[in-house]
């Protein structure tokens, strides 16, 4: 009898160390995904699709991150923010990467309808609307988009903020 319980209490200990082990093995699998999850939602870059850059850059052999353009800074910006009291502004250089030498001489063309546009759109936005990198990240491709559409041709290839100030 003594011999029977003592078997048990082996079968129950290889169990017991089994189960342990199947419990650790699916832990580490759950990390190791959660892990992956985690670095490919906060930290990796995110993929562009390649027919946008195209269409971007308007040369369908190379992606807008390969052309290179002369940098052109635009006048600094100071507006007040949509907010509901009207007592916050925004203050902001803005300097961009142009494709060519007809591009730049576009921005110094339609200086007016420029300032204009970035005018609104910038005293459009508010505090909240501004405060996260994402939306700094959303106005860059806003400025880039509204001056594509005045010059034309893709000729905006990046936009920088070089001074950013909220009050």
């Amino acid at each position: 009898m003594a011999q029977e319980e003592l078997t048990q209490e082996e079968g129950k200990k290889k169990k017991g160390g089994l189960l342990k082990w199947i419990i650790i093995v699916v832990l580490l699998a759950a990390l190791g995904v959660g892990g992956w999850f985690g670095y490919k939602m906060f930290f990796a870059a995110p993929e562009e699709d390649t027919a946008a850059q195209q269409d971007a850059a308007g040369d369908p052999g190379k992606p807008a991150e390969q052309l290179e353009g002369q940098i052109v800074a635009l006048p600094t910006f100071l507006v007040n923010l949509a907010d509901p009291l009207g007592r916050r502004y925004l203050k902001l250089g803005v300097e961009v990467e142009v494709r060519d030498a007809d591009a730049q001489a576009a921005l110094t063309k339609y200086e007016a309808k420029i300032k204009d546009t970035l005018l609104l759109l910038l005293s459009s936005k508010t505090y909240e609307g501004l405060s996260t990198m994402q939306a700094k990240v959303e106005l860059k491709q806003e400025i880039a988009d509204r001056l594509n559409q005045i010059i034309g041709n893709g000729g905006i290839l990046r936009v920088y903020i070089t001074e950013m100030v909220i009050q």
